[in-house]
């Protein structure tokens, strides 16, 4: 068979591209010539994937917990990506970029917001509440990815316990990170002390997330957001998009897991320790931590009922 001078053309420019680099094309030619045409399940390592659920007790519904837990880290995995390429880009960074990307994120989180109901009613009561007492002290709340996402769309001065955040304003970073809003959420029910899961938690990521919160100091999105706009680009989009950010994880993320809390832990407070003893009653409810990202994008009424509205209509969904 003749070769064409479109084949022809793609032959001299792969002589070309490994001739600068000191390779012999032929060779890779022959890799080319015996290797084996790709399929999907080895592209995605589908069987090793599958195999990765191992359940600690015999209840089936564990399996759905596990799996589900994992397609989040899968979507946290995704959205760290874009906040990866967002901040690569800090030096030349459009507007249109910055947009387009955070609309990818918003994608991420609202698919797990909605898929959330897996979680709400996709489990039978008496099984998670007898197979989660198996899993202890592990918890959601180490989510690591989470976190760094957290840090990543944010001042890290937003992070901090809102009730400590202005005195600690001026703080050292380390400091600060003493009193992330998170530690409080952790902490045994009945005396106030770190619970094991912090403790774990804490001891696995600290460094990541200190070296984290320095590499985002003028990477982070609300200082991005400020250099495009400071430099005349068009940031209506942009702030919508922002909005909709803010919104999906201070508010409905945490709060479709109150959903599911309030589904399958509301007793006594002190008789649950299915969330490794956190306490989400102060903890996931967005109108006690008011965490908001972007507060200069927000009224001052929308940051004082953060979240209460969304709040309100759940529990008077989920008791009537």
């Amino acid at each position: 068979m003749e070769l064409t001078p479109q084949i022809k053309d793609k032959l001299d420019k792969l002589q070309e591209k490994y001739t600068a680099m000191g390779q012999d094309m032929s060779a890779y030619l022959d890799g080319l010539l015996y290797a084996d045409f790709l399929t999907y399940w080895d592209y995605i390592h589908l069987d090793t994937l599958l195999s990765l659920q191992a359940p600690k007790t015999s209840f089936p519904d564990e399996e759905i917990f596990i799996m589900y837990h994992q397609i989040t880290e899968l979507y946290f995995k995704l959205s760290l990506h874009e906040f990866n390429q967002i901040a690569a880009a800090r030096e030349t960074l459009t507007a249109a970029f910055f947009t387009d990307r955070v609309k990818r994120i918003n994608a991420y989180f609202s698919a797990l917001v909605s898929s959330f109901e897996v979680m709400v009613n996709g489990m039978e009561k008496e099984q998670f509440l007898k197979f989660r007492m198996s899993l202890l002290p592990a918890s959601g709340f180490q989510s690591g990815q989470y976190r760094m996402i957290e840090i990543s769309a944010t001042d890290f001065g937003r992070l901090v316990d809102k009730d400590k955040r202005a005195a600690l304003a001026n703080a050292p970073i380390e400091e600060q990170f003493e009193h992330i809003y998170w530690k409080s959420g952790a902490t045994e029910l009945a005396t106030g002390k770190e619970t094991l899961t912090l403790k774990q938690f804490i001891n696995k990521y600290a460094a990541q997330f200190l070296q984290l919160i320095k590499d985002r100091k003028d990477s982070n999105f609300s200082a991005l957001y400020h250099k495009v706009k400071e430099e005349g680009q068009d940031v209506t989009a942009l702030t919508e998009e922002l909005r909709k950010l803010d919104l999906f994880v201070n508010v409905e993320w945490p709060l479709s897991h109150y959903k599911s809390a309030v589904r399958y832990l509301e007793r006594d407070p002190v008789d649950i320790a299915a969330t490794g003893g956190t306490n989400w009653q102060k903890y996931l409810p967005p109108r006690f931590q008011k965490r908001i990202f972007y507060p200069f994008l927000w009224t001052e009424e929308q940051m004082e009922e953060w979240g209460k509205g969304w709040v309100l209509s759940v529990l008077k969904d989920l008791r009537s």
